[in-house]
């Protein structure tokens, strides 16, 4: 397996296509329809926010993504929403992925999803990959990686206190619950 940072050109809609199926269940009613989501999450990847895992054929494993001041994976803003969903469309979703944004910090960096190919889970591709973000974050200057998990993702919780994460706090959607479809997500930090 090779991890480097930073997504190859060749690979944008892929990793789009695979963004969208480890998290078109939670953001599906707000990006949704599907074939819109990809023209949105495609136009809006940060390639320089990204890390690959790709096999010995160069086949995409997964991508871990990350944030800092100067962008995200998959962030974009009213405009690029409007490109695609129109004004009043990109009105709504901007309301709406408000209440999931997790600002960035000085004190720890920012893991911003993760998700890895059908084919390839279990393979230990998640685990390479948190540590080719812990490696990014520490060669960045910080001491702790910081991520975000949904309660209806309790494989991804697993990995994560497998791989030394701790929990630190829990955030309610409340009402929000219903459109997004998991009721809390909870923070989760690590020493590098």
């Amino acid at each position: 397996m090779k991890i480097t940072t930073g997504i190859p050109e060749a690979n944008r809609a892929e990793v789009a296509a695979l963004y969208w199926e480890a998290f078109g269940e939670k953001l599906g009613f707000v990006l949704g329809p599907k074939y819109r989501a990809l023209i949105f999450i495609t136009s809006v990847l940060r390639g320089d926010h990204g890390i690959c895992a790709h096999d010995e054929r160069g086949r995409l494993l997964g991508v871990a993504g990350f944030k800092t001041a100067q962008g995200a994976l998959v962030g974009g803003d009213f405009t690029d929403l409007r490109r695609v969903y129109g004004w009043v469309g990109a009105s709504i979703r901007i309301l709406l992925l408000a209440a999931l944004e997790r600002d960035t910090e000085n004190e720890r960096f920012l893991m911003d999803g993760i998700f890895v190919a059908p084919e390839a889970r279990g393979r230990g591709v998640g685990t390479a990959l948190i540590d080719a973000i812990c490696k990014e974050a520490k060669q960045r200057g910080y001491r702790q990686v910081r991520l975000d998990v949904i309660d209806t993702n309790p494989r991804a919780r697993a990995l994560y206190l497998h791989e030394g994460f701790e929990e630190v706090a829990t955030h309610h959607l409340g009402v929000l619950r219903h459109i997004f479809g998991f009721s809390a997500s909870t923070t989760m930090i690590r020493e590098v």
